[in-house]
């Protein structure tokens, strides 16, 4: 991810739910959104008598879904700690029961598609090719080249040794 921003809202009464839906189609060019939410606090002005229910609403692969993700009550728990991430869809959180306030902190995360492509083909470029070439002779049954490997014996101290002695043997034990 390119750029990354704090991310923080409120749910009281009045203001009950807050939406986070990232515009797309304002850049020039496909960027990737996310939004990473690590906390939920209860205000110090809550009332001590009532659940403050905060409840998500997001879209999932097949429809919606909505799903509490914290109970908080002065008191009892005054925060949450949370690892919820939500990509590129809109996400909407709300004040189902109690009067707050409730603090909901965390992460926008800003990234752009072409970076991460151009990070992966880097990837792909740094596979050797002469690993590659070794497992074409072992699929056609060509001849294979012993490399010397380093091996620590009892002592702690490396020594040389050929590839695969004894270690493709113990590996195959019944």
């Amino acid at each position: 991810m390119a750029d990354e921003y704090f991310y923080g809202a409120t749910l009281k009464e009045g203001s009950k739910t807050v939406t986070w839906d990232p515009d797309n189609k304002a850049d020039g060019y496909p960027r990737t959104h996310k939004l990473i939410i690590k906390q939920c606090i209860l205000g110090h002005e809550a009332a001590s008598d009532e659940f403050n229910v905060v409840q998500v609403e997001t879209m999932t692969i097949r429809d919606t879904l909505r799903i509490p993700i914290a109970v908080l009550k002065v008191g009892e728990a005054r925060q949450c700690r949370l690892d919820l991430e939500f990509s590129d869809s809109p996400v909407t959180f709300t004040l189902v029961e109690g009067k707050g306030p409730v603090h909901i902190h965390g992460q926008h995360l800003l990234g752009s598609l072409v970076e991460e492509f151009e990070d992966m083909e880097e990837m792909e470029e740094e596979v050797p090719e002469e690993d590659e070439d070794d497992e074409d002779d072992d699929e056609e049954g060509g001849p294979q080249k012993k490399k010397q490997k380093l091996t620590n014996n009892s002592k702690g101290k490396p020594s040389a040794g050929p590839a695969g002695s004894n270690n493709a043997k113990n590996s195959k034990k019944k």
